[in-house]
């Protein structure tokens, strides 16, 4: 099982360059950064957890920028998207994005991916929050047919090209490892491209019971967790006999010296749950 964060690189916190060497020296296998391009005005102050939605939100930098900076300063750090918005994105050029961080990572991005739960921010895209699963799942597939395709095609309702030229592909093949964040809405989905999933959990207890659902739907697929909330060691043993791949840990958004002291923190904990 492998430890990484999960946080939102902003222009006021931490840089992605740094936040890259500092996890890697400190033994973390991955760095997932969220997306959001924008968050409306009026919906500031409606978070679902109760508050307003705090401004890492609407000040993030957009994950493929980011982590490529992170990448090309690392040697061994996986990166990936924790979750890139699909119904947000074109796919055309979603597909040389994440076929060019693959390249420019060796290998090492995971492209997470989402429909995203702020209707009014799809909306702002020009796409009907009503129908966003569907969008999604259609873009996936186009942006699957430009990584394997030499002369690829698609023709849909949400995706539609004519036979295109469209490099570079991805190193790693048939492409980066995918995986599906959600909750059980998202199991059909991850069965459909078989994807990976990506869980948020308080608590490994909390997690067994989808997971068991996700596995009757879609087989022994690969799980990454969040882990919301405390990460004490004694947490972190917990996933352990649920075979999970990788759990994420809870980075906040902060400027470079308490980021340092709070990853500090944080990999005590994770050497101690072994």
């Amino acid at each position: 099982m492998h430890f990484g964060v999960l946080t939102s690189v902003t222009d006021q916190g931490i840089g992605p360059v740094e936040l890259g060497v500092a996890l890697e020296e400190r033994g973390f296998e991955s760095v997932f950064l969220a997306e959001h391009t924008h968050i409306p005005v009026e919906h500031v102050s409606s978070y679902p957890g109760g508050g307003p939605i705090p401004d890492r939100y609407y000040r993030s930098l957009d994950p493929f920028v980011a982590l490529t900076a992170a990448a090309v300063a690392t040697q061994r750090l996986v990166v990936g998207t924790g979750i890139a918005l699909i119904p947000e994105r074109d796919p055309i050029i979603t597909a040389k994005e994440v076929a060019s961080l693959d390249l420019l990572s060796q290998g090492r991005f995971r492209f997470g991916v989402g429909v995203g739960w702020l209707r009014e921010e799809v909306a702002n895209h020009g796409v009907d929050p009503a129908v966003r699963g569907r969008v999604a799942d259609e873009r996936l597939r186009a942006m699957i047919e430009i990584w394997t395709q030499e002369k690829p095609a698609f023709h849909g309702q949400f995706a539609d090209f004519d036979p295109i030229y469209c490099w570079p592909k991805p190193m790693t093949t048939p492409y980066p490892p995918l995986y599906v964040g959600g909750g059980p809405a998202s199991f059909r989905r991850i069965a459909r491209l078989k994807a990976g999933w990506i869980a948020i959990s308080p608590s490994p207890e909390l997690l067994a019971g989808p997971l068991e659902e996700l596995r009757a739907i879609a087989g022994d697929v690969p799980v990454t967790v969040c882990q919301w909330g405390e990460a004490t060691a004694k947490v972190l043993e917990g996933y352990l006999p649920l075979g999970v791949e990788r759990v994420l840990l809870e980075l906040p958004t902060e400027p470079r010296d308490q980021t340092l002291r709070y990853l500090d923190r944080l990999a005590a904990e994770v050497a101690l749950s072994g």
